[in-house]
């Protein structure tokens, strides 16, 4: 039974909270009145890099399943409930596939792939059980494929069909969301090599903006469905 909207975003696991769109979600579920938890390799730090007080957070690698249902288990124990999760952790590597060492490459799909199933795995019987919101972050590059990408196109081309497949396999039982992000000015970007770094006219986005979208999102009522948001600038050239 549908009920109204706004609904309560009530407490929500972000994985990569401590950075970039993840730390930006977490100031977006506070400001709407939710109460974030963090999983992060990091601990959430505020603007002065001074430890955030009162959101939760678990330091795991979520590229490691074991990792991430402990850290799951931990915050749940500690929230009492958990309404949402929103999938944020994310890396690249760029390169042509001959130049990306193996291990690298594969590190990629782990972390964005691999750790975005596990996270919603470990997490979904507590959605269920409340009949919340799994929102997963996809990126433009999981509907365009780029040279030198390989690694990352290969890992969100996989988010995009899990999600769309999670969404069919649980529908009626709690609300999924993808969200398409393209660019953003965030710390993503730094440890890439110059070539591969967003140029002084490159189209990107605040994180803050993807993050509006996202709680938008979990505000959704029961029985209503925003399956996919593309958020880009209006100038975006990987969109559509």
């Amino acid at each position: 039974m549908t009920t109204s909207f706004p609904r309560p975003v009530g407490n929500v696991i972000v994985t990569g909270g401590a950075s970039g769109l993840g730390a930006a979600v977490v100031d977006a579920v506070r400001e709407a009145g939710g109460r974030p938890a963090v999983i992060d390799r990091d601990r959430p730090a505020d603007r002065d890099g001074a430890a955030v007080p009162a959101v939760p957070a678990v330091q795991a690698d979520v590229s490691s399943r074991a990792e991430v249902e402990q850290a799951v288990a931990e915050l749940a124990t500690e929230l009492g409930t958990i309404d949402a999760i929103v999938t944020a952790a994310g890396i690249d590597r760029c390169g042509r596939l001959d130049e990306v060492d193996a291990v690298e490459w594969e590190r990629v799909i782990g972390v964005n792939l691999l750790g975005t199933v596990s996270a919603v795995r470990a997490a979904l019987p507590h959605i269920e059980s409340v009949h919340g919101r799994v929102v997963i972050v996809a990126s433009s590059l999981a509907l365009r494929g780029v040279s030198d990408a390989t690694a990352y196109c290969a890992s969100k081309f996989g988010v995009l069909g899990f999600a769309r497949a999670l969404a069919a396999e649980t529908s009626g039982r709690l609300g999924l969301t993808t969200i398409i992000p393209a660019g953003m000015r965030t710390a993503f970007f730094d440890d890439r090599p110059d070539q591969y770094k967003p140029g002084p006219d490159a189209q990107l986005n605040d994180p803050s903006e993807a993050a509006r979208a996202i709680v938008f999102a979990l505000q959704q009522p029961e029985g209503c469905e925003v399956r996919e948001l593309v958020i880009c600038p209006e100038q975006e050239p990987s969109w559509p």
